[in-house]
């Protein structure tokens, strides 16, 4: 299943004088995080509200705002792309548990998500390639105990 998000038109979120219009990018960023990360991407919006919520909101403008909703790509090849950026860094487990999440969401397979981080172990090492693939293993146990019938 292939989500995409629709593109801005080249004049969206702009104002009569090409102002940009930041209501509309939190709107469309709103939408995008929605649809995206779900649950995960709010938690994470929610756990700023008390030291940061302007980041909260650069983060809901930029990324999902402006650059997720972008033509060009899938959200399927975007959250493919992002995997393997925070499997590459090897530091950035909170944000890769949040982004294999997404993947779920639009479509990736559990498969196609570790696959992707044995690629990464090819560029940047075993140990980067380890710590994703536990972050997924963490990821897809919280799944299935999501899934799971009450006992």
């Amino acid at each position: 299943m292939t989500q995409s998000i629709p593109s801005p038109s080249p004049t969206a979120g702009t104002t009569k004088t090409g102002a940009i219009d930041e209501h509309d990018r939190l709107a469309r960023g709103r939408r995008a995080l929605d649809r995206i990360d779900g649950d995960a991407g709010h938690n994470v919006i929610a756990s700023l509200a008390d030291i940061a919520p302007d980041f909260a909101t650069y983060i809901i403008e930029f990324p999902f705002g402006d650059i997720y909703s972008r033509p060009g790509l899938d959200l399927r090849s975007r959250e493919i792309a992002t995997i393997a950026a925070l499997t590459a860094l090897g530091n950035a487990s909170p944000q890769l548990q949040v982004h294999i999440h997404a993947g779920l969401n639009v479509g990736l397979s559990r498969e196609e998500i570790t696959e992707v981080m044995m690629q990464m172990a090819v560029y940047a090492g075993f140990p980067a390639a380890l710590n994703g693939l536990f972050a997924a293993k963490a990821v897809f146990a919280e799944a299935d105990a999501k899934a799971a019938p009450p006992a």
